[in-house]
């Protein structure tokens, strides 16, 4: 027991040595500073990889922004839209951005689109070689544009602080690409199709498919169940989808009925409208034959042990309900499906 005391004390000598001095202070922050500038998960992977940046929806909820995922194939990297948050989580997770290639927006709703400038920047500051393009629906060019116009200024002030040679004036300007339903991208041995999906009065809007190697990614974006969508996702390994817990969303409409705030219980009335409902998308998965079903853009999104029961009560078993770092891993010329927590 004395030989331990003697241990502790030395311990906690040693660590006030460093925390009580200057250069036990030096040593820490340079220690700090290393695994700060130390690159998480490398932008290259020998198959698909997911990267989950953005789990939440508008409906605000700790530690979770707003949706975003980022696919990986070989040395490519895509963002499937870029809600508010959701390049911080990137940061993070000293997740790399300098092989992205592009931002494919699902549609036009702003919880999907206020993070691009800052992925648009941050990629720049990375080393992007060439312009951020943004593929999206009609309307597309008209986002694209006000956010160029909108952080003009900025561009200005960063590359007059930095110089032309670091941050080159062309690659901050982002390009719009407006698309329609069928391939937008094929090359490098990866294929991303664009397919229509139901999210009205919102018009149009899209899910992403993504193949590469043996594997395949489908990212649903904001709709209810449809047969397009089942097509698209048929036969898949991963199919991320939004979902909406029912029963959730009506106890808030009736309590902010009991509350007196109409306002309120009418948005909640009109929610399950265009969103799929949890206890669809069961049979949707079996339908499909996805290998693998795994949720995000809760409405609402869970907040305690009791929500995240109710969104389990009507999945199967199986589902993965996703957080903000959560990682999909799917090797090249296999059916494995790594998750990894973050």
């Amino acid at each position: 027991m004395a030989l331990l005391g003697l241990l502790v004390l030395a311990v906690g000598a040693a660590a006030w040595y460093f925390v009580g001095t200057a250069s036990g202070r030096a040593v820490l922050l340079a220690q700090a500073a290393r695994e700060a500038v130390a690159g998480g998960g490398g932008a290259e992977f020998d198959g698909l990889r997911v990267f989950l940046c953005g789990t939440g929806s508008p409906l605000a909820s700790p530690g979770r922004a707003q949706p975003c995922v980022a696919v990986t194939a070989g040395t490519a990297l895509y963002v499937v839209d870029a809600g508010a948050g959701s390049h911080a989580t990137m940061q993070l997770q000293r997740q790399p951005t300098r092989h992205l290639r592009a931002v494919l927006v699902t549609h036009l709703h702003t919880d999907h689109v206020t993070g691009i400038p800052d992925f648009n920047l941050m990629s720049w500051v990375d080393g992007r070689p060439a312009p951020l393009e943004v593929y999206g629906p009609d309307g597309v060019d008209r986002l694209v544009g006000g956010f160029n116009e909108a952080l003009a200024p900025d561009r200005s002030y960063r590359v007059a602080h930095h110089g032309m040679r670091l941050l080159p004036p062309k690659l901050g300007v982002m390009v719009p690409v407006r698309i329609e339903p069928g391939i937008v991208h094929e090359g490098d041995g990866l294929t991303i199709t664009a397919f229509a999906v139901d999210h009205s009065p919102v018009e149009p809007a899209f899910g992403y498919r993504f193949d590469y190697r043996g594997r395949s990614v489908v990212v649903s974006g904001d709709t209810v169940v449809t047969e397009s969508l089942e097509q698209a996702a048929a036969g898949a390994d991963l199919l991320l989808h939004d979902v909406l817990s029912l029963p959730i969303v009506r106890a808030v409409e009736e309590a902010a009925l009991a509350a007196d705030r109409p306002r309120v219980a009418q948005i909640f009335a009109d929610i399950p409208s265009y969103h799929a409902h949890a206890s669809e998308l069961g049979g949707l998965a079996l339908r499909t034959g996805v290998r693998m079903l795994a949720v995000y853009h809760y409405v609402p999104p869970p907040q305690n042990a009791v929500m995240e029961m109710v969104y389990r009560s009507e999945l199967p078993d199986d589902t993965i309900l996703t957080r903000d770092g959560m990682v999909f891993e799917l090797p090249a010329a296999s059916t494995e499906i790594r998750v990894v927590e973050p």
